[in-house]
């Protein structure tokens, strides 16, 4: 294994919107490198960043990762290049997702060297930001039987994954001297008995994906602390089940009449004109969001569901979707993101015999 490229590739800053850097150097990279003389695609797509598409004839399995990655930008910490099975590569995108271009690069040589015909590696912009180049690639109505995307899975193939959905939330309280609260209403107060409310709230047990689960993010109210806010706006995120994608929509739209709401709600302050005053919160779906979906899985190979999204939704034109690869979701996001050089050979070996699995017919038994 090439361990200078993946060293090189993790030099690079690619945090979102940052791709292109990374995305022109692995185009020169990947054309220099690779053997069969592949035939390259770019695609141009928004935030000014691109696509990559690596063929190798008509491209029957397709081999997929992301090239962005979350901020911040930490360099990379690796043990010399004559490292040991047990070593450990850190810095960002070491886990989620370089590890996986890297992967998938070079069990893409590997077949290439092989001789093996008809596949691809699709290098995708946007991920960590809403999967914008896999929507802009789906567009382009490109077709294949076989997906491979690179995710960090523990080398199991993903079984099921949960869904997403996405609101964003404003709470409108009235200002008031913060000595004489009974005279007016925090916007955190309300932000807090909502937030209780939704702590109780039971959207069940799925047998196989486990508990639904959410975060508040981009959190906001800026008031003096001697003045009772006026107003909080969030984010709230969800990761839905099977059991539960349609309760949790049901459970905010609801939400968003004052159902199902603690008694704060139903006031509003010391004002009465409704048109002043109008009901204290607002709820704006984010976007779509994705269903919970099943994966294709292969005998002989690990399996497990997994609670994190992928731009797998979002790539259209795929009869068959498999999601795995190097390291865990357990190290991905963070500051000491990491992934075992064992890992990344152990990926490679697995990408070449799905690839064999899946394109030879006697090989070929597909559980969804």
């Amino acid at each position: 294994m090439d361990w200078q490229f993946f060293h090189s590739l993790l030099q690079i800053d690619s945090t979102s919107g940052k791709e292109r850097k990374v995305a022109e150097w692995l185009a020169q990279r990947l054309l220099e490198d690779c053997p069969g003389a592949p035939r390259l695609e770019r695609q141009e797509v928004g935030d000014g960043t691109l696509n990559l598409f690596l063929q190798w004839g008509t491209p029957k399995v397709v081999f997929c990762s992301h090239m962005d990655t979350v901020p911040p930008y930490i360099p990379p910490v690796m043990p010399g290049f004559d490292r040991a099975s047990d070593a450990t590569i850190s810095g960002r995108g070491s886990c989620d997702a370089k590890g996986q271009i890297f992967s998938l690069y070079t069990a893409c040589c590997r077949l290439a060297q092989q001789g093996c015909p008809d596949f691809g590696l699709l290098l995708l912009a946007g991920e960590e930001t809403g999967s914008w180049g896999a929507k802009a690639f789906s567009k382009t109505g490109f077709q294949a039987p076989f997906l491979i995307i690179g995710e960090p899975t523990e080398n199991k193939m993903v079984s099921a994954s949960k869904g997403t959905k996405s609101y964003n939330l404003t709470f409108r309280g009235e200002a008031f001297h913060s000595g004489y609260p009974q005279y007016g209403v925090s916007a955190v107060a309300l932000f807090n008995e909502f937030y209780n409310a939704l702590k109780a709230k039971d959207f069940g047990l799925d047998p196989e994906l486990g508990e639904t689960t959410w975060n508040v993010g981009l959190l906001r109210s800026d008031n003096p602390q001697n003045i009772l806010s006026p107003e909080l706006t969030c984010r709230l995120y969800f990761r839905t089940t099977f059991v539960s994608h349609q309760l949790v929509q049901d459970w905010m739209a609801d939400a968003a009449n004052g159902k199902g709401l603690p008694g704060a709600f139903s006031r509003t302050g010391s004002r009465n004109d409704a048109e002043e005053n109008p009901f204290p919160l607002t709820v704006t779906p984010n976007g779509s969001g994705d269903q919970p979906a099943h994966y294709v899985t292969l005998p002989g190979f690990p399996s497990a569901p997994v609670a994190f999204g992928s731009d797998a939704p979002h790539l259209t034109g795929f009869g068959h979707k498999i999601i795995c690869g190097p390291g865990s979701i357990r190290h991905a996001h963070r500051d000491d993101e990491q992934v075992l050089v064992a890992d990344l050979e152990t990926a490679v070996e697995q990408y070449v015999r799905m690839y064999h699995c899946l394109v030879e017919p006697n090989h070929l038994t597909i559980s969804v």
